[in-house]
């Protein structure tokens, strides 16, 4: 077991580390590396919080009209992908669970259903990403996480993610 100590918000650098697998330590959870770490840092995360009171993880992505998908998606009309947005929403719900303890990798597991109300243009300068947690649980060999994820412009949300699942697994 590593000598992970759980806080309540992550800079970049520490995100980073996550990434690195130095977070919660060999064979745990890990953030991807950038480009596709789709946030810049974790503003909150605590275990009873949230819609369901059983815990949220928050984050935020600054926007930056020189971000590697801009100039791809879609030539001459940029726009963020929903597919990345959903991604950070899995991302932080496998960070949840490397956060609460649990041992294992992590993998994006589904989602029920999925609402764009706005688009992500360069313009927009700052996302915030927040996952209520539903329910969470370890079993032998691998773990779980449900949650609801939210994409928020100037306290509006643009993405809903309901049913969000995350699983991490022992090898």
């Amino acid at each position: 077991m590593n000598s992970f100590t759980p806080q309540s918000n992550y800079s970049y650098d520490e995100i980073i580390e996550c990434g690195k697998g130095n977070l919660f330590g060999p064979g745990n959870a890990q953030l991807p590396a950038p480009p596709m770490l789709m946030f810049d840092r974790i503003t909150q995360v605590n275990k009873e919080g949230g819609l369901h009171g059983k815990g949220e993880i928050i984050a935020e992505l600054d926007i930056k009209p020189n971000l590697w998908f801009f100039e791809c998606h879609f030539l001459g009309d940029p726009v963020m992908p929903g597919c990345l947005g959903l991604d950070a929403l899995w991302q932080m719900l496998g960070f949840y669970l490397g956060w609460l303890g649990y041992p294992g990798k992590g993998r994006a597991l589904g989602v029920g259903e999925i609402k764009f109300v706005e688009e992500i243009k360069p313009d927009k300068q700052l996302i915030q990403y927040k996952v209520n947690i539903k329910k969470s649980m370890s079993k032998k060999g691998f773990s779980i996480g449900y949650g609801d994820g939210q994409i928020i412009h100037q306290d509006k949300i643009i993405y809903h993610a309901n049913d969000l699942k995350v699983g991490l697994f022992n090898e």
